[in-house]
C-alpha cells in the first residue's frame, strides 16, 4: 500500500526519472505535488504497470495533482555532464516548475543535488513506497515513451517504438548496421565490442 506522505509539509514533492539506462533518446524526469486527499488503488511504481494502465493514469494524475511538470534532457547534454548529472538536472528542473513552490522533496533512489534549500530525501525504491514518486514515475515514463514514438517516425529502423532507446538485441543490431544518430548517446557503451581492439 502506497504512503501519500513521507514529510509533515503541505507541498510534498515527489520526483523521479526514466531512460537512465538508454543508448538513445533523453533522459526524462517529472515531480508531482498530489493533494491531501488523493486516493487510487490503481498507482503504483511505473514499472510494475502494464502500458495501458499507465497511459490510464497519466491523465488522472495530471488533473488531480495540485502541480506536475515534466522535464527531458537531450543526449548531448547527457554526453557532457554524465548521465547521473542529467539525471538529476532533470528533476531539479521539473521541481523548480511547479507551483506551489514545493517544501519538501522526496526523491526516488540514492542520489540527489540540494535545490533552492528546499529540504529532501532520497528513498531507494520510494516509487513504490510513495504516491507522488510513483505518480512522477508514470509521468516521467509516459512522457519519455511518447517522445521516442514520435523520433521512431524519422528513424524507423531502430524501432524505438518497440525498445524505447534500451539496450536490446534489436537495437544493438540496428546500430551495427546503419550507425549512430543525433539522439544516440555517444558517451555509453552503443555497442559491446566497443570496447576490444583490433591489434
Amino acid at each position: 500500500m502506497l504512503q501519500l506522505h513521507f514529510s509533515d509539509y503541505l507541498h510534498e514533492t515527489g520526483t523521479d526519472e526514466a531512460g537512465r539506462g538508454c543508448l538513445a533518446g533523453p533522459v526524462t524526469a517529472a515531480a508531482v505535488i498530489l493533494p491531501p486527499d488523493f486516493e487510487n488503488d490503481l498507482l503504483n511504481d511505473s514499472k510494475q504497470l502494464s502500458e495501458k494502465n499507465r497511459f490510464f493514469l497519466k491523465p488522472i494524475i495530471e488533473s488531480q495533482a495540485l502541480s506536475f511538470a515534466v522535464t527531458h534532457i537531450d543526449p548531448l547534454l547527457i554526453d557532457e555532464i554524465n548521465i547521473l548529472n542529467a539525471s538529476i538536472k532533470a528533476m531539479q528542473e521539473s521541481i523548480l516548475k511547479l507551483h506551489p513552490r514545493p517544501n519538501y522533496i522526496i526523491v526516488d533512489g540514492n542520489r540527489f543535488k540540494p535545490i533552492e534549500n528546499i529540504p529532501y530525501s532520497c528513498i531507494v525504491k520510494g516509487d513504490s513506497k510513495f504516491m507522488s514518486i510513483a505518480a512522477a514515475s508514470i509521468l516521467a515514463k509516459t512522457y519519455r515513451d511518447d517522445y521516442m514514438n514520435r523520433i521512431h517516425e524519422e528513424f524507423p529502423m531502430y524501432n524505438w517504438k518497440q525498445n524505447k532507446g534500451y539496450p536490446t538485441k534489436e537495437h544493438r543490431d540496428a546500430i551495427r548496421k546503419y550507425g549512430t544518430t543525433k539522439y544516440h548517446r555517444m558517451s555509453f557503451r552503443l555497442l559491446p565490442e566497443q570496447l576490444k581492439l583490433n591489434i
